[in-house]
């Protein structure tokens, strides 16, 4: 396949130019390689490489002066700041570094299309001047600051650059005008030198300066890559540069403009597909890529261009297994490893100062897959044990001293790295950031052949901290945590993981710019969508739109001809291309489908295949579970029958059979995470200890009024000890915590007003049992091993006579919760008649024991539903809503249960019936 690079070089040859000394300046480091590549293809004799540099190389070299990272260059802007601000009226380095960001891109933007610099400023400051009531009399300080400010603009300038020149550094922008200043010395002193430029569009006012100069003396020649389809076309963008370049360099009034080529019109295949979210556009270039290696056996001269640069990984990981020969241009940025993660965590807590540290932010630290390991010591796992000990003790702030306690001796150096000292000074927070990855890498080090990336990720953090300390050292405007943050994430933003991989075969991943110069027969462009390609409109500058408008200064509709081209000039050369878009416009990334992707159709040059991709989603049919009861399940269920079924196990079969073969049988627990705020289940218990206090003495005896009282003068003082027993350290001083406690108190309180009103209107109660606990066989003849039903009960009393059983319930319960009609259902239906089942349950293993009489009468009362009082269970009638109800429990009751409850034990027990999941 003929390529650009290699049509430059054929005509250089056959121009007989003696490609050693020529010196090659492309757009792209990139590009260079590809260069050389396609140089040793071409000439047929052994020759010296040529001197090959990117137009940034070039111009550093014209400069003499040197690139600084962002980050760096901040620091040295507030140099001139504070040197040129009043003390009083300075700011703190984390809010200067807000809005230096966007001063220093008009900066480089202004000295890049070589902008007068005093004329644009105070321009700028008489646009403030009049936005801001300039003509009041009295300015406020607000205002007057302000427009002071504005003022200062080229001052700061003058000083910022003069300081950066004698330190031999610069921003982009600099070095630019710089190289343009030193231009006449760098001709005067390489007038042997011949240079080509090669692959470029869009100019700065400094580039085309420098390429015409070098030109009109002889000295270069320069290679478009433009098509006449483009070129002619005067409403084409992407055409828009070479256009005027071609009309305003005096150079082509008299030199031939190379070269205007006729490639695009040429016969493609050209599909566009349509994909509905970014991952489902990844894993179909998988589809696609899989398809082409099958089809040609080979994925030699094929890019995959991503529009979107996260798109990345999703495309890593949707990449057929079959491909062999693989290069990524763009590197793996370091924000999304593992360990960035890790220090994220870190500065977040220590951002505000304190004592004591949220237990989610501590359990997400130590759990973390870097710092696990390191609590391993003597065969003990610390960070489960820290773990276990919050959620068993309810510690929802702990501070240093208590991870101490806990852990062993040996990992208190590592907890005080984690958690200690970050706020006592930078110098100690950046010394535990380097002292936490030595550790982390004495670790890996240990079994270094299966950890070498995570050591890789280790270095680059080390080469990332080293720097932080470079610069604070340096320049010492770090002076809290959150500012300290703020450049960690500015460094780590520009920092990326290099992928190892084969640079000129196989397939080729990269992004759009990284496209430049380069030519493939095959190209997948992706993220074809509004908002990524083109990027749209975005005005992050100072600089208003008139100003840039006036001052040639380019806005988003260059930047817009900037994509165009791009775009276009990957299809120029290439004859099969697919480029897929996003149906599912997203308010973050992009919009609807690219005007790129509209314009191919109206230009209709070529035909394009549109297709609308619908992913193909298996139907999953929601088969419910079905575990057949083994030999080993069958003896754990007559362990379980033998130690007695709970009316709540039995309840949860009802439920679901699947829940109580987790539970019981695989003995699996719920998650229980540390309680923030009370649970349902900690209230319940602490309103049942505390009933269990007040009436365990009153055993055997009438309850009378004063006794009630007396109850009541003791609910502060035993509401709080059972809470500190059962939420254990956790704080119910304030928040949501208070208001369960005050309602704990409450819900009691109000429980001892109904006792007492009900003793005043001359009803008799006697307390005869209190949490008690029962463990009774039930004679089942079909099964042959003992079953026992156990169980607590909350109360059994003697109301006017009449036994009841009670059951206390927290929640919110009605009558209709407590009444059955017909008996079949009490094992069926968990919604309507769990409740009936336990009363009843207990009411059985009551009667069983011999500790009651019949008939009696069992229900429940509801906390927060105390008007109700106690809600007994009924037998209805089936002759409708308003029959007669059965509130007594009778040996025919319990017979009638008991029937049901045989039934339910001999299904569970049944080898032939498995654990079949319902619909909850």
């Amino acid at each position: 396949m003929a390529t650009f690079i290699s049509d430059v070089l054929i005509d250089l040859q056959n121009k007989s130019e003696n490609l050693s000394s020529i010196t090659f300046v492309l757009p792209s480091k990139r590009a260079g390689l590809f260069l050389k590549n396609q140089l040793s293809q071409i000439v047929q004799e052994s020759i010296f490489s040529p001197n090959i540099l990117s137009i940034e190389e070039f111009v550093e070299k014209l400069s003499q002066l040197k690139t600084i990272s962002n980050t760096e260059l901040l620091f040295e802007f507030y140099n001139t700041y504070t040197f040129l601000t009043k003390k009083e009226d300075q700011e703190a380095f984390e809010s200067f570094s807000k809005w230096a960001q966007i001063l220093l891109q008009d900066f480089n933007e202004i000295d890049r299309y070589l902008i007068p610099q005093k004329q644009i400023f105070n321009y700028l400051s008489a646009i403030q001047d009049l936005n801001h009531w300039s003509l009041d009399v009295n300015k406020t300080d607000f205002v007057t600051n302000y427009l002071s400010f504005w003022k200062k603009l080229h001052n700061y300038y003058n000083h910022f650059t003069e300081q950066l020149i004698l330190k031999k550094i610069g921003y982009q922008g600099l070095i630019y005008r710089e190289a343009v200043e030193n231009l006449e010395n760098y001709i005067q002193n390489n007038q042997n030198t011949q240079h080509v430029f090669l692959g470029f569009n869009a100019l700065n006012s400094s580039e085309e300066t420098i390429i015409q100069e070098l030109l009109q003396c002889g000295l270069a020649e320069i290679y478009w890559d433009i098509d006449e389809v483009f070129i002619n076309n005067p409403i084409h963008d992407a055409g828009l540069f070479t256009r005027t370049h071609k009309k305003n360099w005096n150079y082509f009034k008299t030199n031939t403009f190379n070269w205007i080529t006729n490639n695009y019109s040429k016969d493609k295949n050209i599909s566009v597909f349509g994909i509905p979210k970014n991952i489902g556009q990844a894993k179909f270039i998988g589809t696609i890529l899989n398809k082409l290696k099958t089809e040609k056996g080979y994925l030699n001269n094929t890019a995959v261009v991503l529009g979107d640069e996260n798109l990345l990984i999703p495309v890593l990981n949707s990449l057929p297994s079959n491909i062999e020969a693989l290069n990524i241009t763009m590197g793996f940025p370091l924000k999304s490893i593992p360990l960035a993660s890790l220090f994220e965590n870190l500065f977040h807590i220590h951002k505000n100062p304190a004592n004591a540290f949220y237990y989610k932010d501590i359990i997400k630290i130590i759990s973390h897959q870097f710092i696990r390991p390191l609590f391993y010591n003597k065969d003990v796992d610390y960070a489960s044990k820290v773990i276990e000990t919050i959620e068993s003790n309810n510690l929802i702030y702990i501070n240093i001293e208590r991870l101490k306690e806990i852990t062993d001796a040996t990992n208190n150096t590592l907890i005080e790295i984690l958690f200690e000292n970050w706020n006592k000074t930078i110098e100690f927070a950046l010394k535990n950031c380097s002292n936490l990855i030595l550790i982390i890498k004495n670790y890996l080090d240990k079994n270094k052949s299966s950890n070498l990336l995570s050591l890789e990720y280790a270095f680059r953090f080390n080469e990332l901290f080293n720097e932080l300390i470079r610069l604070n050292s340096k320049y010492n405007y770090i002076k809290d945590i959150t500012t300290l943050h703020r450049v960690y994430k500015e460094l780590l933003s520009s920092e990326t993981l290099d992928f190892k991989g084969e640079p000129l075969q196989g397939l080729q991943i990269m992004g759009m710019l990284e496209s430049r110069v380069l030519d493939f027969e095959t190209v997948i462009i992706s993220s074809v969508n509004e908002g990524i390609l083109p990027a749209g409109k975005s005005n992050n500058s100072f600089i208003p739109y008139d100003v840039k408008l006036e001052n040639n200064l380019p806005t988003y509709k260059e930047k817009d001809a900037v994509y165009t081209y791009h775009f276009y000039r990957l299809l120029q050369r290439a004859k099969n291309i697919f480029i897929l878009y996003n149906t599912e416009s997203d308010v973050l990334t992009g919009g609807e489908k690219s005007r790129f992707i509209t314009q191919l159709e109206i230009e209709n040059i070529h035909k394009l295949s549109h297709h609308i991709v619908t992913p193909t989603v298996p139907i999953i049919n929601n088969t419910l579970n079905v575990i057949e009861k083994t030999p080993q399940v069958i003896d754990t269920i007559i362990k379980i029958a033998e130690n007695g079924f709970s009316p709540s196990s039995l309840t949860n079969y009802i439920r679901n059979p699947i829940d109580f073969y987790y539970q019981k049988i695989l003995n699996i627990k719920e998650y229980d995470d540390a309680e923030e705020t009370v649970a349902a289940n900690t209230l319940g218990t602490v309103i049942h200890n505390t009933l269990q206090d007040f009436y365990t003495p009153l055993l055997g005896t009438f309850l009378s009024v004063d006794a009630i009282k007396t109850m009541k003068l003791q609910i502060e003082k035993t509401v709080t000890h059972h809470f500190k027993a059962v939420y254990k350290e956790g704080d119910i001083t304030k928040g949501k915590n208070l208001i369960v406690f005050e309602i704990a108190k409450r819900y009691i309180s109000n429980f001892l007003d109904i006792e007492i009103s009900d003793l005043k209107q001359g009803n008799q109660i006697k307390i005869l049992a209190i949490e008690a606990e029962n463990n009774v066989v039930i004679d089942i003849s079909e099964l042959h091993f003992p079953v026992k039903i156990t169980g607590k009960i909350d109360r059994v009393d003697e109301y006017n006579g009449t036994t009841r059983i009670i059951d206390y319930k927290t929640g919110n319960v009605a009558q209709g919760e407590v009444e059955i009609v017909n008996w079949e259902d009490i094992t069926t239906d968990y919604k309507k008649y769990s409740k009936p089942f336990q009363i009843l349950a207990y009411a059985y293993m009551m009667q069983q024991s011999k500790q009651i009489n019949l008939p009696i009468e069992a229900g429940i009362i509801s906390f927060k539903n105390l008007k109700a009082g106690f809600l007994k269970f009924a037998k209805k009638d089936k002759s409708g809503a308003y029959a007669k109800k059965d509130t007594l429990i009778t040996s025919e009751t319990l017979e009638n249960f008991t029937k049901e409850l045989k039934k339910l034990i001999i299904e569970i027990c049944n080898p032939n019936i498995p654990f079949t999941e319902k619909e909850v």
